[in-house]
């Protein structure tokens, strides 16, 4: 039997995509799948409306996201703390992509997401990413000018992709051309996985 391949698409500014990062991780230890993981970089404004802007429904909208997030949170014993403004997280993200270049993604992945979420570093702190993956053992000296140049074209044009494939959200998961939005669907990404 062929390995399936799943495409994940993730942002480190989305608490949803904090929660389906260790689920993820265990698709491939528990299917014969390989799971590549992306980062698809949100535009919060064009998602839930600019903040300065914001309707009250999109309001009630955004703290009914955070309420239930803290709720599956709360369940996993996770630290989510509210974003302090909205961020280009493309950094982090690019971040990723070096990360992965280097053999060093998971650490690198674990250590974002966790001090994100928990107030402790900024996504688009080039100095403080740039630590992070000295700190987990990549050659952290070519970051500057991956970021630069080959990096950015790279994110970009995965996201252009990303946009070609549906994705429009993040966490998204994509097996056998079909699209799996959001960390409560990863049940039923798991239920195609076992033939059900």
């Amino acid at each position: 039997m062929t390995t399936q391949h799943i495409l994940h698409f993730t942002d480190y500014k989305s608490p949803f995509a904090y929660l389906a990062k260790d689920p993820a991780y265990a698709l491939a230890e528990e299917f014969d799948v390989t799971v590549e993981w992306r980062h698809f970089t949100l535009d919060i404004p064009s998602f839930l409306g600019a903040v300065e802007s914001r309707t009250e429904t999109e309001w009630r909208k955004v703290r009914y996201a955070y309420m239930d997030m803290r709720r599956w949170a709360n369940k996993r014993g996770l630290t989510v703390k509210g974003p302090r403004r909205i961020y280009d997280s493309s950094p982090a993200g690019i971040g990723l992509q070096y990360a992965q270049a280097q053999g060093v993604f998971r650490p690198y992945n674990d250590r974002i997401f966790k001090r994100f979420w928990n107030h402790e570093l900024e996504v688009d702190d080039v100095a403080a990413l740039t630590d992070v993956l000295d700190e987990v053992g990549a050659d952290a000296g070519g970051f500057a000018a991956y970021l630069a140049g080959e990096g950015r074209r790279l994110h970009d044009e995965m996201r252009l992709e990303a946009e070609k494939l549906g994705v429009f959200g993040v966490p998204s998961f994509i097996l056998d051309g079909e699209i799996f939005w959001g960390y409560d669907r990863m049940e039923l990404l798991r239920e195609h996985l076992r033939g059900e």
